[in-house]
């Protein structure tokens, strides 16, 4: 499960830098804003699969 748990990590890690690089090369507010909440949620995804938040399977 570990292994599983590696990969999902680095691909959301992957996931957030490519919405940084759209986020620095938006055009419009909107699009800033786009970028600025799916770099948000997925920075929130990361930190459950690290360990900063108590998952489901400890319970």
């Amino acid at each position: 499960m570990s292994d599983i748990r590696g990969l999902l990590i680095r691909g959301s890690e992957k996931v957030i830098g490519h919405y940084r690089l759209l986020l620095a090369s938006a055009k419009t507010d909107s699009e800033r804003q786009l970028y600025q909440t799916r770099i948000d949620r997925e920075q929130r995804l990361l930190d459950q699969l690290q360990g900063n938040f108590p998952d489901r399977s400890a319970a």
